[in-house]
């Protein structure tokens, strides 16, 4: 148990959590999640979700991974020995590897429309004729976002570029590869979304933009409006994939872990309102707020549509495309940690074998899911495409179902006082919010997750 490899500063733990929780799915799903729920009635409600319950169960998952002091199976396995607990980290350990099956492919779209911003080609073409006609200029980025992503060749190109650049961060190990990584790149995200902000927030009628997305339409707010507030904070707190267990059995013993939940959570919501603050107000200025906002249109066709008509349009997307890479990156590279902490700890296997058994097979599974949406988009699984077929089958059951069982595993199965002790780092520090943290992932959280688990199916 001593020789665990743990973050080697305070500032690298704090990076490294916090690139593993922003993802994309803060940058795309939420301004989508917005637009279609209330605008800033939805944001409130998100704001609240993550406190009172994203939270909450973050901390489940850091006393968890650090009074387990392994992977996700392992942590299970070392507390509750001869039970089959570890069967929700197991679980845990599939849904993180399904989903980095599929983000590899969406990190690797982020590198290609980023080269295609930087050399130019991504606004080739637009000149008066298609700037001046709305209809033209959205014609002519759809037809490149079937060219660079639909298409077979360069999405399966960027594809395997990204899991050779993942490959060479995670064989660096935790202090020299992850640790050092997300030292790097995310004050680097938080520069560029600050830079951005500035620009739109100076763009023509954008006031109107900031309006829709702080001022609140209450009215807007339903059943379901709150299940999808819920699903919004659990899917941008990354809970449920094994990361945070994973993470946090690197985290040192003396590692304030509420204050690293609420810092964490902190910057994840920070991030997103920044994205509010810079896509509701550009769209709006250039009288695209009636466009969908939801995912890869939102990413890769409105807002080009938005770099197009600004000066110096080359830079402000290559700067949003880097800052989606930035997020992407530390995505993929902490969800394919899960994988190869559990090959270290439980085969014992040293880490560069292990790096390499969890990423090769993404050349042969990555690549299927890329060519989803070209060659064998007639390869269908429940009627969907492999891609879908395997973002749903974890983000509506494999999440949800972990998540549950976590809760209802440290609420009233884990050793007694294992949440306590973690969370006064065993009586060194005063913690007030235990008694709260207990009550809210006993009795609370595993009635809201089960809701998002049913109305994921309504």
């Amino acid at each position: 148990m001593s020789t665990k490899t743990e973050f080697a500063s305070k500032i690298g733990l704090i990076a490294a959590t916090v690139g593993s929780a922003i993802g994309l799915g803060n940058v795309w799903r939420f301004p989508a999640e917005t637009q279609s729920n209330g605008g800033a009635a939805f944001l409130l409600l998100y704001i609240l979700c993550v406190l009172a319950l994203g939270i909450p169960v973050m901390l489940a998952e850091f006393s968890l991974g650090r009074g387990g002091r392994s992977d996700a199976i392992g942590a299970f396995c070392n507390l509750s020995p001869g039970k089959k607990w570890w069967i929700i980290g197991a679980v845990a350990v599939l849904a993180s590897y399904l989903i980095l099956c599929y983000y590899m492919v969406v990190a690797g779209w982020t590198l290609e429309y980023l080269v295609q911003s930087l050399t130019g080609n991504l606004y080739a073409g637009t000149g008066c004729a298609v700037a001046d006609d709305p209809a033209a200029m959205r014609g002519f980025f759809d037809g490149k976002m079937q060219e660079y992503v639909c298409s077979d060749f360069a999405p399966l190109a960027f594809t395997f570029l990204m899991i050779i650049i993942n490959g060479a961060v995670l064989m660096g190990g935790v202090q020299k590869g992850i640790e050092r990584l997300s030292n790097v790149l995310m004050p680097l995200l938080f520069l560029i979304l600050v830079g951005m902000c500035i620009l739109t927030l100076n763009l023509p009628d954008a006031g109107e933009g900031v309006k829709y997305f702080l001022s609140p339409d209450f009215s807007k707010i339903t059943p379901r409006v709150i299940i999808n507030a819920l699903g919004q904070a659990f899917f941008s707190l990354s809970l449920g994939m094994g990361i945070l267990i994973t993470y946090s059995s690197y985290y040192p013993a003396d590692t304030k872990l509420t204050r690293t939940s609420v810092i964490v959570a902190f910057l994840s919501l920070l991030v997103a309102i920044l994205m509010g603050l810079i896509i509701f107000p550009a769209v709006k200025s250039f009288g695209l707020d009636k466009e969908s906002l939801e995912g890869s249109t939102l990413v890769f066709v409105t807002l080009p549509e938005v770099f197009a008509s600004l000066p110096l349009a080359r830079l402000w997307s290559s700067l949003f495309f880097l800052l989606l890479l930035v997020a992407a990156l530390t995505s993929t590279v902490s969800i394919a940690e899960v994988s190869i902490a559990m090959l270290q700890d439980r085969l014992k296997m040293k880490r560069w074998k292990a790096v390499l058994i969890i990423l090769c097979p993404l050349f042969v599974v990555s690549a299927a899911c890329s060519l989803s949406f070209g060659s064998l988009s007639n390869l269908t699984i429940a009627n969907l495409t492999i891609f879908g077929f395997l973002d749903g089958l974890t983000t509506n059951v494999l999440l949800p179902i972990t998540s549950l069982a976590v809760c209802l595993y440290m609420g009233w199965f884990a050793p007694k006082g294992l949440l306590a002790d973690e969370l006064s780092n065993y009586g060194t520090v005063r913690s007030r919010v235990t008694g709260t943290v207990l009550f809210i992932i006993r009795y609370i959280a595993p009635v809201l997750i089960a809701l998002i688990f049913i109305f994921n199916f309504i």
